[in-house]
């Protein structure tokens, strides 16, 4: 569960993160959290979860008739690749560069910046 085979696409990251959300769900929960950002069909959202477990996205366990959906990959990890793809191929490698170009472009709030201010000293004392 911790090593991520395929990466998701922007799809199968959307619907994976209403899995982290949610928990173990039904094709009809997942579509209808799809639904309150863009129109999408039944059979599309079906479609999509079964192209994911034959990926080892998620897995799959039958109730009576219906399938219940929970994801097989934890949050964490698949954020971790992501910005460790986006660190080398973007930033050319540097975390610092990254952070950088993200506080100077993003305005952070004062809890954010009080959280990064306790990071930067936990850091320090290791």
């Amino acid at each position: 569960m911790n090593k991520l085979i395929h990466k998701p696409t922007d799809g199968e990251l959307e619907i994976l993160q209403i899995l982290w959300k949610l928990g173990p769900s039904t094709v009809k929960a997942v579509n209808e959290l799809l639904n309150e950002h863009k129109d999408v069909g039944y059979t599309t959202t079906l479609k999509m979860l079964q192209i994911m477990f034959e990926k080892g996205l998620c897995v799959r366990e039958a109730e009576g008739k219906l399938h219940i959906y929970k994801p097989a990959i934890k949050e964490q990890q698949v954020k971790k690749n992501y910005l460790k793809d986006m660190i080398d191929h973007v930033f050319d490698g540097s975390p610092m560069e990254m952070v950088m170009q993200t506080l100077g472009n993003y305005k952070a709030s004062p809890d954010e910046i009080n959280d990064l201010k306790k990071l930067l000293k936990d850091l320090e004392s290791k």
